[in-house]
C-alpha cells in the first residue's frame, strides 16, 4: 500500500500530466531533494523557491490570477503564519472581484505533532485556516483519501489549503489507491528516488485509474450506536483503534467519522450520526482555545440538542504556546490513544 508521501506524488504527477498543473514549487520541492518528506520526487514541473513563505504564496496567487493552476508547498505549517494576510487575499479575491477572478490554486503543508518537532515543527493550523473565508480546507488521515482529495483540490476553481499530518506521512495505508501495484516494494522501486546520485533517475509512474473524492464528503470509518466520534488528521486512526478496543473490552459501540474536509463541512452526516447515538466527542490536536471542534459542537448543539443524552465533549491539544521536545511532554499536550479511549468510555457511561 502507498504512503501519504507517495499518494501526494502520484496525484501531483496526474496533475502535471492531465489536469493542467504547470508549476509545483516551494522550498526544496524540486530536484534533487524532492521535498523534505519526498512528496515531490520525480515531478517534472517541480522547482525550488527561496526560503520565503510570503513569496511562495504571492507567486501562487499571481499564477492563479493568470489562469494557471499552481500547487505551492509550505514546508511546515509552522512557517505559514506570516502569510495570513496573503491567504486572506486568496480567499476573498473571487468575492471582491464580483466573480471575475477565481483562484484555482492549491497550498500544501504538513501539520501537527508526532515527529518530536518541539516548538518550531509541531504546530497545527486547522482552526486558523477555517477563519479565512473563501478558502477550502482539507486535512487528510490516510493515503487513499490523500490521493483522491488532492485530485479534487487541483480540479477545484477555488483556493484550497491541503494539509496532511506529519506523523503519518510515512505510514502505509490500509486501502489501495485504484491502480497502484499490489506490492508496496514494487511501488517503491517505481517511484521512490534512490539514495545517492539521482541525476539519471526517472520514476516509472503506475497507470492509476480515474479516482477522486469530492470535497465536503465525510467518511464513516466505524459504525456504532452508543457514541459518535468526529475527528481528522493524526488523531483519526487513533480514534478508530480506540473505538475497536472499546467494543472488544467494554462492549461500547462507537461510530467514528473522518470529516476529511473542514471547509466545506459535511454537516448532515454528523447530524445523522449524533441523532442516532445521542452522544458526541470531537477529537483533534489543535489547541483547545477557539478550536474548530468547538464550531462542530455548536452546530451539533443547534441541530441535535433534543437527541443528546450527554453533554458534547471536545478533546484537543493543551492551550500552551508550543509543544515540548521530550515525549513525556508532547504525549500529554495532545490527544493520544489512551486519553481518547478514556474520553470515549466516560461519555458512554454519562447520562444527561
Amino acid at each position: 500500500m502507498a504512503t501519504i508521501a507517495q499518494a501526494i506524488r502520484m496525484a501531483l504527477h496526474k496533475g502535471e500530466t492531465e489536469l493542467g498543473v504547470q508549476d509545483i514549487f516551494g522550498e526544496d520541492v524540486g530536484a534533487p531533494l524532492g521535498g523534505v518528506f519526498t512528496c515531490t520526487q520525480g515531478l517534472e514541473k517541480a522547482w525550488n523557491t527561496p526560503l520565503d513563505e510570503r513569496g511562495i504564496i504571492g507567486m501562487a496567487i499571481g499564477l492563479a490570477m493568470a489562469d494557471q493552476k499552481p500547487v505551492a508547498e509550505i514546508q511546515f505549517c509552522d512557517y505559514i503564519f506570516n502569510t495570513i494576510d496573503l491567504l486572506k487575499i486568496a480567499g476573498n479575491t473571487l468575492w471582491t472581484s464580483a466573480g471575475q477572478f477565481p483562484l484555482a490554486m492549491v497550498i500544501m503543508t504538513p501539520v501537527g505533532t508526532g515527529i518530536h518537532g518541539s516548538i518550531y515543527h509541531s504546530h497545527s493550523f486547522d482552526s486558523i485556516a477555517t477563519h479565512i473565508p473563501g478558502m477550502k480546507v482539507v486535512l487528510t488521515s490516510n493515503p487513499k483519501d490523500t490521493y483522491g482529495l488532492l485530485i479534487s483540490a487541483i480540479k477545484d476553481p477555488n483556493p484550497v489549503l491541503f494539509m496532511y499530518p506529519k506523523a503519518l506521512i510515512r505510514a502505509q495505508g490500509e486501502e489501495k489507491i485504484p491502480g497502484e501495484p499490489e506490492d508496496s516494494k514494487q511501488l517503491s522501486a517505481m517511484i521512490d528516488a534512490p539514495v545517492g546520485d539521482r541525476k539519471s533517475w526517472k520514476p516509472d509512474w503506475p497507470k492509476l485509474e480515474d479516482f477522486e473524492i469530492p470535497l465536503g464528503k465525510s467518511k464513516t470509518c466505524v459504525e456504532g450506536r452508543d457514541l459518535t466520534v468526529i475527528s481528522y488528521g493524526r488523531t483519526l486512526p487513533l480514534c478508530v483503534s480506540a473505538a475497536k478496543e472499546c467494543l472488544d473490552q467494554h462492549g461500547y459501540s462507537i461510530e467514528v467519522i473522518d470529516v476529511r474536509t473542514l471547509i466545506p463541512l459535511d454537516e448532515q452526516a454528523l447530524y445523522d450520526s449524533v441523532n442516532k447515538t445521542g452522544r458526541v466527542l470531537v477529537v483533534n490536536e489543535d489547541t483547545e482555545m477557539t478550536n474548530f471542534g468547538e464550531h462542530i459542537l455548536r452546530k451539533i448543539s443547534e441541530h441535535c440538542f433534543y437527541s443528546l443524552k450527554a453533554a458534547p465533549k471536545l478533546l484537543a491539544g493543551a492551550n500552551t504556546p508550543g509543544i515540548g521536545l521530550a515525549w513525556t511532554l508532547e504525549s500529554v499536550q495532545v490527544p493520544q490513544k489512551k486519553s481518547i479511549q478514556d474520553a470515549m468510555i466516560q461519555l458512554c457511561q454519562t447520562q444527561a
